[in-house]
């Protein structure tokens, strides 16, 4: 599948926005298969662009599972705490990049990262 890109960098900043917030509306949801019509109905979008969008993130590698049948939707496949990961300098710039375009105060878990990330920066005191 092609990732459509558009030249409208209000749509992308859109996309975005929306993609996070359907990634923060599964992750409260763990373990609890949630429809594309429910999913749509809380970002306020149609189900075809849930659809859409649960498919480019799957592609990128999100752990995002479908669940067939009755009482089936989408789960995404993630542990409550992580184990600590070890990133490059350069590495938590793209990441901070992401979320200035995100918007660092988006999301409660936008502005941690956020402030986490920025930390690590920071040289020793």
């Amino acid at each position: 599948m092609a990732f459509s890109r558009s030249a409208d960098p209000h749509l992308t900043l859109r996309r975005i926005e929306r993609q996070h917030a359907l990634i923060e509306q599964l992750r409260w949801q763990r373990g609890v298969p949630k429809s594309a019509l429910a999913l749509a109905h809380a970002l306020e979008v149609t189900a075809r662009t849930v659809e859409r969008d649960i498919a480019q993130m799957r592609e990128s590698g999100i752990p995002i599972r479908v669940q067939r049948g009755p009482g089936g939707g989408y789960l995404l496949d993630v542990r409550a705490r992580l184990d600590p990961i070890s990133l490059e300098p350069d590495e938590v710039a793209a990441l901070i990049v992401a979320l200035v375009a995100l918007g660092p105060t988006a999301t409660d878990s936008a502005r941690t990262s956020m402030h986490k990330l920025t930390r690590a920066l920071l040289p020793p005191v």
